[in-house]
């Protein structure tokens, strides 16, 4: 199950940043005035290309959901961040990129990380913390999540805002995902399509932050702090809504720890690629 769930994460990850790129292409030629308003997704929705972007994501949530299911938190969180050796292939195969020493140790950071979380990571055995503290942890991320919107227009608006409420959406919506999983193998049905709902409002807002980015900065940017963040922050906070045994993790957690290093330090160095931005952000194809 533990093969399964990892998997899962991987294909997932795959068909969200296949969609995120696809996306983007259209995101950077919509009218900068509609940043942070619904009038950008009304205008994306028209297009097709934007349309299978959105559907790949949509292909790749019950993979994830799959992944939460049968998998630690720890590993499916850092796996959801691997598709960007996907965008590196693409940015190649299609702009014909030169692959330099950077990028090919960003890969091999990569899959080494993949390989020590997998080894290191404690059996599943993960409750839920009181629903007091689960739902401060969501609801946090989420009332953060529509901070830019609400601060829009003022002189504290910009790039930076729009990248970090789009990654605290995201990073509130895979909270989200992992306990929707968790409550629909338990039977809880109820709180389980709370949690669904959680996942679609601060998706729809992320989505539309992350459109915003793109529009007002370049993907260099954009992809390496989203992904950092939102890939990082609820491994950082799931002591706060998760209880885990970790006196289960192999060598006292050190592999978890030295595996989610090096996916870090990968993951920057793949997504800062020339590659990578022209692909994700549909720059210079002239």
């Amino acid at each position: 199950m533990f093969v399964l769930g990892l998997s899962a994460a991987l294909a997932a990850s795959v068909l969200f940043n296949l969609g995120v790129a696809l996306q983007a292409l259209d995101a950077r030629e919509a009218p900068k005035e509609e940043a942070m308003r619904l009038s950008l997704l009304n205008r994306l929705v028209r297009r097709r290309r934007w349309l299978l972007g959105f559907a790949l994501g949509g292909l790749g949530f019950p993979l994830e959901v799959l992944a939460f299911a049968d998998a630690p938190f720890v590993v499916v969180q850092p796996a959801l961040a691997s598709g960007l050796v996907l965008l590196l292939f693409l940015g190649v195969r299609m702009l014909g990129e030169h692959v330099g020493r950077v990028e090919l140790i960003g890969v091999l950071a990569i899959i080494g990380g993949m390989a020590l979380l997998a080894w290191g990571a404690p059996d599943r055995t993960e409750m839920h913390r009181s629903a007091m503290a689960v739902t401060a942890v969501v609801g946090s991320l989420t009332v953060l999540t529509f901070v830019p919107f609400v601060i829009r227009g003022s002189r504290y608006d910009g790039a930076a805002v729009a990248i970090l409420g789009s990654a605290l959406g995201f990073a509130a919506g895979n909270i989200a995902t992992k306990l929707m999983s968790d409550d629909f193998n338990g039977a809880h049905v109820t709180s389980a399509v709370i949690w669904l709902a959680v996942t679609a409002v601060t998706g729809i807002a992320a989505i539309l932050l992350e459109m915003t980015a793109l529009q007002r900065t370049r993907a260099t940017t954009v992809v390496p702090v989203s992904f950092a963040i939102q890939t990082f922050l609820p491994i950082v906070l799931e002591p706060l809504f998760l209880s885990e045994r970790w006196s289960t993790a192999n060598f006292y957690g050190v592999p978890m720890v030295g595996g989610m290093a090096l996916i870090f330090i990968g993951t920057i160095a793949v997504s800062r690629t020339r590659a990578v931005a022209r692909m994700v952000a549909a720059e210079d194809l002239g």
